[in-house]
């Protein structure tokens, strides 16, 4: 049975996951990203990972490959450059490095390029050729599809959404410096710096009023918004706005039939999905209206990111 790896380095946490070509994943797990703060000992951390995954798979499972994604990764040189969540800095050769403790075929992408292959070859997107993907994690990424193909760009960082200015010079900073970028609203960081905004600006009670910036999670902001948590509902409406609007303009450039949502944040739901949908809906140009499709990622859930990952290897083989 061929198998393949899949790798999603996050700011958090990095999974990893063996895949057959079938989209199932047979075993995975996860490790913390920066308790590895040193590349090398991340990398030797890592093919022991790999090891260990593929000692619980019988001895007939062949592995053809590693499939990664991350953020800032360029397709071309396999190399991961500048990355704002991540604790290695400049141009790291991280295939290069790799292949120095595990010798088989690997792949790197920007892993919301990966996830939108994923999706193409195991999600919601079978059989469309023009859509975007877009991750909703500790920062933004996006994967763009045009006629089939994915927007890589000239040395395969190009969909670098996340950072595209939405203030021009007069809002919050992203990881990499952007004033005014989008994923410094719209991200599972950006919500919480949404909710420190709301506290100020809202004197109504709330349950994030005696909690820390530190310990403000995700899932406790949408169990308040269900509650009825004013701050909270407040702010995942500044935030589905801001992405609504948002997406109306990214449909002008490459008309998507639809675009997919897919990250930690989408678990809140109707709180992000619904919302968003109307906004993008309202700011969409009259000759698109009607025509773009905001959906949930078909891929499964917490193996979502592995998923796209292998999917730079199998849509090589399939």
């Amino acid at each position: 049975m061929d198998l393949v790896v899949g790798i999603d380095i996050g700011g958090t946490k990095t999974k990893i996951g063996l895949v057959d070509k079938s989209g199932n994943t047979l075993e995975s797990t996860f490790y913390r990203t920066k308790e590895y703060p040193e590349l090398d000992g991340y990398l030797i951390k890592m093919a022991q990972t790999i090891h260990q995954l593929k000692s619980k798979i019988p001895n007939r499972s062949n592995l053809i490959g590693i499939g990664i994604g991350a953020p800032n990764a360029s397709s071309k040189k396999g190399t991961i450059e500048n990355a704002a969540n991540l604790p290695w800095k400049g141009s790291v050769p991280f295939v290069d490095q790799l292949k120095s403790h595990i010798d088989v075929p690997i792949q790197l992408m920007n892993d919301a390029s990966a996830a939108a292959l994923g999706e193409m070859l195991f999600g919601n997107a079978k059989g469309m050729k023009d859509f975007i993907v877009i991750t909703l994690g500790t920062g933004l990424g996006s994967g763009i599809v045009v006629n089939g193909q994915l927007v890589e760009g000239y040395d395969g960082f190009a969909g670098e959404l996340g950072h595209f200015d939405l203030t021009f010079g007069d809002g919050r900073y992203t990881g990499l410096g952007v004033d005014g970028g989008l994923e410094a609203y719209v991200s599972a960081t950006g919500l919480k710096r949404t909710i420190m905004y709301m506290l100020s600006k809202y004197m109504e009670p709330s349950r994030f009023r005696g909690i820390a910036y530190n310990d403000l999670h995700g899932e406790d902001i949408t169990q308040a918004a269900e509650e009825g948590d004013l701050i909270a509902i407040k702010a995942f409406e500044y935030t589905s706005k801001i992405l609504g609007h948002a997406l109306a303009n990214f449909v002008t450039f490459t008309q998507p039939e639809a675009i997919f949502l897919l990250g930690g944040l989408t678990s809140s739901g109707k709180w992000i999905l619904d919302t968003t949908k109307s906004y993008m809906d309202a700011h969409l140009l009259d000759i698109y209206k009607g025509k773009v499709k905001l959906l949930s990622s078909g891929m499964h859930g917490k193996n979502a990111a592995i998923l796209g990952a292998a999917s730079l290897i199998w849509q090589k083989v399939k």
